[in-house]
């Protein structure tokens, strides 16, 4: 992972919705200091782009069929120690936080409370830890 002082915040988006994807796309671009820089369907393709990518931060869907963003987080991490997950279900956080114990997931949020704000919030969370 690359330092961020002097440059955008590059995003990796993983949904298996691609609704979803493309509205996360919408809110990290209307945000400023923040970079979409791919999208994925699946925790498998997840994990080929961040090897590829090493973006600084990956919005992770909790639920996808095949391997979900639990597992994906978990394993990414495994192999990505400095990889910052935060995990996004339309489910309560702390439903998700619960099943989230474990998998390395920095934050959990509700996929309809996405926004630039939470955006930069989960950034400087991150930061701050």
């Amino acid at each position: 992972m690359r330092a961020t002082t002097d440059r955008a915040v590059s995003v990796l988006t993983v949904d298996d919705q691609p609704v979803f994807r493309g509205a996360a796309r919408a809110v990290i671009e209307a945000t400023p200091g923040f970079e979409a820089v791919a999208e994925a369907a699946s925790g498998e393709e997840a994990l080929e782009l961040f090897a590829a990518l090493e973006p600084d931060l990956v919005l992770m869907g909790a639920r996808m069929a095949g391997m979900d963003g639990f597992e994906a987080a978990r394993r990414l991490r495994a192999a990505h120690p400095q990889a910052v997950v935060a995990l996004i279900s339309l489910e309560d956080p702390d439903d998700v936080d619960a099943l989230a114990h474990g998998c390395g997931a920095a934050m959990t949020l509700r996929k309809q409370d996405f926004s630039p704000a939470m955006l930069r919030r989960l950034w400087e969370t991150r930061r701050r830890s």
